[in-house]
C-alpha cells in the first residue's frame, strides 16, 4: 500500500517558526473551521433553535394523558398545536408552559416554581477527573428542569467552556472580554453586576452565563489578593459568588453549576455557594481513586473556608454514577462497593453509557434536542428513560429541600 502523503503544513518538518506562533496559528485554524461547521449545522444565522415536541412528550412534561391534551386540542382550549403529516400535533416549550399555567389548580401538581419562602437551590457539579460526564450531566439536568416548567440558570464555570459550546457558543468569538462570571466576581472596579452577563438560552426558562478562558483570571487574582491581605471582605474570595447569585435570586428557583475540572477557587466558590452537590463518577478504579483524591482535597479545603467564616449548608450532597455499562461485571463490582459505602448518598438511577448521547453530542446538542427521530426507537428510549430517572430523583430532592415531600 502507498504511504499517505503528509500535509507539509502539518509536518514537524514545518516547524521552522516560533512553537507558541505555530499553535496559535493551530488554533485559529481549528476555530475558523469550527465556525464553519457551526454555520452548516445552525443555518442561516447559526443561532441554536429548540425543535417541537409531539403530543406523547407534551403530555408527558404535562403529567396528563395524550388523550386529555388531544381533547384540550379539540375544544380549541389552550394554545394551538401545529399540525404535520397525517394530523400529528407538535407543540412548542412555550405552549407547553401555557399549557401547564392553564391546568394549575384543576387536580394537576402545583407550580414547578419556588415560593417566596422557598430558597434557591444551587447545584454544583463538581469532580476533577476529565470524562466523568460533568459537563453532559449539567446541560441534560438543566433543560430537563427548565422543561418541567422551572426558571433554571446554568453557570458555566469551566474556562474550557464545553457547556457553552453546548448551549450554540463558540467561546473565543461569541464570548467577548468581561461577559462572563469573572466580571461578576473580579475585584477591581471592571466588576459588574451579574445580571449583565445573564444571556437568555433558545429554551424558555432557561438562561446561561457562558465562560471562556477568562475565566482563567480569578484564579490568578485570588492568591495574589490573599497574599497581600487586602482587607478582609476583599479577602472572602469564597463569598462572592454567593453574593452575585443572591443578587439575581428573584429570578430563578434553581441554578445548575459545571464547575472546572480541577479544585481550584472556581470551584471552592461553587462548593460554598451551593445547597446541593452532585459528584459525577465513572465506574471504574482509576476514577474512584482519583475521586477519592478530590474528596480528601475538598474536605481539607473546606475546612479551612469553615472556619473562616464561610456557610456550608447543603441540602444534599450525592454521587452520580455516569456511563454505567449494567453488562460490565466489573463495573457492576464498582457500583455495589461504592452503594455499599455510602448508601443512599449514590443515587438510585446511574446514567447510562449511549451512543445516542454522544452522537448527539458531534452536533453540539443534547439528547433531549436531537429527538427520537435521529436514533432507532430502543436506542432512544433507553437512554432518555435513563436520563429522565436521573433527573427527576435530582429533581426530588430539590423539592424535598423545599419541604415539599417526595414527587
Amino acid at each position: 500500500m502507498p504511504a499517505r502523503p503528509i500535509n507539509p503544513e502539518a509536518s514537524d518538518a514545518a516547524l521552522d517558526e516560533p512553537i507558541d506562533q505555530r499553535i496559535g496559528a493551530d488554533a485559529r485554524a481549528l476555530s475558523a473551521q469550527l465556525a464553519l461547521l457551526r454555520n452548516r449545522i445552525f443555518p442561516p444565522a447559526a443561532q441554536k433553535t429548540l425543535r417541537r415536541f409531539s403530543s406523547g412528550e407534551a403530555a408527558a412534561l404535562l403529567q396528563i394523558s395524550d388523550s386529555y391534551l388531544r381533547q384540550l386540542a379539540l375544544a380549541g382550549e389552550g394554545p394551538v398545536p401545529e399540525k404535520g403529516a397525517g394530523g400529528r400535533r407538535a407543540y412548542t416549550l412555550e405552549q407547553i408552559h401555557a399549557l401547564r399555567g392553564m391546568l394549575k389548580g384543576k387536580g394537576r401538581p402545583p407550580s414547578p416554581r419556588r415560593s417566596e419562602a422557598e430558597h434557591l437551590q444551587v447545584i454544583a457539579v463538581a469532580n476533577f477527573k476529565g470524562g466523568s460526564g460533568k459537563t453532559t450531566t449539567t446541560a441534560h439536568l438543566a433543560q430537563y428542569l427548565a422543561f418541567q416548567g422551572h426558571r433554571v440558570l446554568a453557570l458555566d464555570l469551566d474556562p474550557q467552556a464545553s457547556l457553552s459550546a453546548l448551549f450554540g457558543y463558540q467561546p473565543e468569538l461569541d464570548i467577548g472580554e468581561n461577559e462572563t462570571l469573572y466580571a461578576a466576581l473580579r475585584y477591581d472596579k471592571a466588576r459588574r453586576p451579574l445580571r449583565e452577563v445573564i444571556r437568555p438560552s433558545y429554551i424558555p426558562g432557561l438562561d446561561l452565563v457562558p465562560a471562556n478562558l477568562e475565566l482563567h483570571e480569578f484564579e490568578h487574582d485570588t492568591p495574589r489578593l490573599l497574599a497581600r491581605q487586602e482587607g478582609q471582605r476583599e479577602t472572602l474570595f469564597f463569598t462572592r459568588l454567593t453574593e452575585a447569585l443572591e443578587s439575581v435570586a428573584g429570578d430563578y428557583d434553581i441554578v445548575v453549576i459545571d464547575c472546572p475540572p480541577q479544585l481550584g477557587f472556581l470551584t471552592l466558590a461553587a462548593l460554598c455557594a451551593a445547597t446541593g452537590v452532585l459528584i459525577t463518577v465513572h465506574p471504574q478504579m482509576l476514577d474512584i481513586a482519583s475521586m477519592c483524591q478530590f474528596l480528601l482535597m475538598t474536605a481539607d479545603l473546606l475546612a479551612v473556608v469553615r472556619e473562616a467564616g464561610g456557610r456550608l449548608d447543603y441540602d444534599f450532597l450525592r454521587y452520580l454514577v455516569t456511563r454505567y455499562e449494567p453488562q460490565d461485571g466489573p463495573q457492576t463490582q464498582v457500583v455495589g462497593f461504592l452503594r455499599s459505602l455510602f448508601g443512599e448518598r449514590v443515587l438510585t438511577n446511574p446514567m447510562v453509557k449511549s451512543t445516542a448521547i454522544s452522537d448527539a453530542g458531534l452536533t453540539k446538542q443534547t439528547l433531549y434536542e436531537v429527538g427520537p427521530q435521529n436514533f432507532s426507537r430502543e436506542t432512544y428510549n433507553r437512554a432518555t428513560e435513563a436520563l429522565d430517572a436521573v433527573n427527576a430523583e435530582i429533581q426530588g430532592l430539590v423539592t424535598r429541600a423545599w419541604g415539599r415531600g417526595a414527587k
